[in-house]
């Protein structure tokens, strides 16, 4: 065992503990101030200059060390999912309605345990940019953080960070050059009729009806405006109209999520969706408003820094360990803002375990697998030390 294995190992209970208090204080994105408060004191405990404030609830801990002039950014997002905990453990949630379905509370740990490490060994030459980032579930946290200065007052020569995947076997490391994970659109689209008895339809103009319509004809966007060889998705998720069943509605509204893996198909998608629904509510005679409420891009891996992420996987495991070419996921991420506004980054993914019976990510049965928290930790610090030798 390495003497870094060994001192992290040392450390782990103490670490499977910090997992499981951050577990039980679950906290939603943009609101994470108990999560923020313990990242700050850990890291400032350590040595690490500290920064708040960014994103409302963001902390980044910076650590200099020589005279070396190289930057690394290493990011783990920390906000819980607005849903019902019903995993039986007994660290579960204590907050109603909030849960760490997602492992992000693993992630946090994962970067801690890395940081004290790395704060303590001082194995390094030159600065670490540690990214505790809010709101991922929002999937604009990234961009918040971001748009209030992250990267003018924290420049990064390159950035990385992780997500525990279940599904995959526990503790291999999956990595993939290019996009590997979509873009993320929300459009509402708002139907507005005449409404009425539903004994006279004639007399009205009915936004439900249309509302289907418009659903139906949104289903020939995939499979007759992409090139077939684009993964892409368009997902009516909501429609909601009226509560009687002798009512013809005025208004109807449809929710969607749209994804995609390329940029130009995505832009595609978004205008075809506009086009379809002003086309079909036209030709009932009612309008529609079509409103873009949220998008996040692909997350695209920039090919030296993926190279570099695997060189590093393969100095601490088997190969049989590593997947250098992991299919690309339709779920998204927006650690994607930060790639796009710094490409030479890379983002990958820890195996949590491939039984049947294991719960996936944003299940309320699911669980971080506190057998990642040294793996991961051990992965961050090697990255570190390789990067700012």
């Amino acid at each position: 065992m390495t003497d870094m294995m060994k001192t992290l190992v040392e450390s782990q209970a103490r670490y499977i503990a910090l997992r499981h208090q951050l577990h039980s204080h679950p906290e939603i994105g943009l609101e994470e101030y108990h999560t923020s408060d313990l990242v700050a004191e850990k890291l400032s405990s350590w040595g690490y200059k500290v920064n708040r404030g960014l994103a409302q609830t963001g902390v980044v801990g910076s650590l200099t060390v020589g005279d070396g002039k190289k930057v690394l950014g290493l990011r783990a997002d920390m906000d819980a999912l607005p849903m019902q905990e019903q995993s039986g453990k007994a660290w579960a949630s204590s907050e109603a309605g909030k849960f760490h379905g997602c492992g992000h509370d693993g992630h946090t740990t994962i970067l801690l345990c890395a940081a004290e490490y790395l704060a303590k060994t001082r194995n390094f030459n030159g600065t670490l940019n540690l990214i505790f980032q809010p709101g991922e579930e929002l999937l604009y946290g990234g961009r918040v953080m971001l748009d209030d200065g992250l990267f003018a007052t924290f420049p990064c020569d390159a950035i990385f960070a992780l997500h525990n995947m279940p599904g995959l076997k526990k503790g291999t490391f999956h990595f993939k050059k290019g996009p590997m994970m979509a873009s993320s659109d929300t459009i509402i689209i708002d139907v507005n009729g005449v409404g009425g008895h539903g004994a006279y339809p004639e007399k009205t103009i009915d936004a439900g009806m249309i509302a289907c319509y418009i659903a139906v004809a949104l289903q020939t966007i995939v499979s007759r405006n992409v090139v077939p060889f684009q993964p892409a998705v368009v997902t009516v998720g909501s429609i909601q109209s009226g509560l009687a069943p002798n009512i013809i509605n005025e208004h109807a509204r449809l929710q969607l999520s749209v994804r995609a893996l390329n940029a130009d198909v995505r832009r595609l998608m978004v205008e075809r969706i506009t086009e379809i629904a002003q086309g079909q509510a036209k030709s009932f005679g009612a309008t529609v408003k079509v409103d873009h409420v949220n998008g996040c891009p692909e997350l695209v891996n920039g090919r030296e820094a993926t190279d570099f992420a695997i060189s590093v996987a393969k100095e601490l495991m088997d190969p049989s360990m590593i997947c250098e070419d992991t299919h690309a996921m339709m779920g998204s991420e927006d650690f994607a803002f930060m790639l796009e506004r710094n490409p030479n980054g890379s983002y990958l993914m820890i195996g949590a375990g491939d039984e049947p019976d294991l719960c996936p990510v944003h299940h309320p049965g699911f669980d971080f697998n506190d057998e990642l928290i040294i793996p991961g930790a051990r992965y961050w610090c090697t990255l570190a030390e390789k990067f700012l030798k």
